[in-house]
């Protein structure tokens, strides 16, 4: 008997944060009483600009603090350019999130009823098809990123947008979504292309923005940390130092997440030359 009662509680330990466990979650009585409590356009409209903010800021908070610890300089990518013009950063972003966002996001309520999203915890996707339609999310904005970006380096449209966004040399954490307002909503659709294809329930909405936003600001942060994140067990995902290049360049590395279409395309040549550069004159 002992070992059938240890059996049930490793398997209701292991199983606690699955979606539709039928033990019973955390999530699952959160979720509900979420659900209970607030009308869907309450839950579409202020959760999803709470779960916004919050992840974004939480995200950011780790980088923001290794500025400050000098163990952690070691793992800066341009080591002798400091964090710089970050109240002003802060600024743009406020303006953007509840000027530019927080309108758009209004619109989730009415996307979710056209497109008969469901609200209830019963109809929540296993976390294996949740990973799926991230990873199909993913995709879908990463090809988007990379054409729609390399288009704003174009010299006649870079200095009236993208050139907000590359005002930042040496990116930090919150430079993720600084951007000028046009450049916000153009590559933003990308984000929305996933969700329209691949969304059947406001959860896989919100796990896709929580998985949005640690991939842009990883590869924001001015930090190579591989084994703080996860998103580096990803195959062929880019990181920051990729994207920190693209900084510092200006030219190549255009993809959001995966290295596939700057491979294809041979515009990560400049990235690897200088690297390989880098590793030559260390030896």
């Amino acid at each position: 008997m002992n070992g059938t009662a240890d059996l049930v509680k490793s398997i209701e330990t292991l199983t606690s944060f699955l979606p539709n466990n039928p033990l019973g979650t955390p999530l699952e009585s959160n979720w509900r009483y979420m659900t209970a409590t607030y009308t869907e356009w309450e839950i579409a409209t202020y959760g999803s600009i709470f779960v916004h903010e919050v992840i974004y800021f939480m995200f950011c908070l780790p980088s923001f603090l290794f500025q400050f610890i000098p163990s952690m300089k070691r793992f800066k990518i341009q080591q002798d350019k400091p964090e710089e013009r970050q109240w002003g950063c802060v600024k743009l972003l406020l303006f953007s999130h509840f000027c530019i966002q927080a309108p758009m996001i209004l619109g989730t309520y009415y996307f979710t009823q056209v497109f008969g999203i469901k609200y209830d915890y019963d109809s929540i996707p296993r976390w294996y098809v949740l990973a799926a339609q991230v990873i199909g999310c993913a995709i879908i904005e990463d090809t988007w990123h990379y054409f729609l970006h390399r288009l704003l380096h174009h010299k006649r449209l870079y200095k009236h947008v993208h050139k907000v966004h590359h005002s930042y040399t040496a990116p930090f954490g919150l430079v993720a979504e600084y951007a000028h307002p046009i450049e916000t909503v153009v590559l933003g659709m990308g984000f929305f292309i996933g969700i329209v294809t691949f969304c059947n329930h406001m959860v896989m909405m919100w796990v896709w923005v929580a998985v949005r936003l640690l991939e842009t600001i990883d590869v924001h942060t001015g930090y190579d940390i591989p084994w703080l994140n996860p998103m580096h067990l990803i195959p062929g995902y880019a990181g920051s130092r990729a994207h920190d290049f693209h900084h510092q360049n200006f030219v190549g590395n255009y993809s959001s997440t995966f290295v596939y279409w700057d491979k294809l395309f041979g515009t990560d040549k400049q990235y690897k030359d200088y690297y390989a550069q880098l590793k030559n004159k260390q030896q």
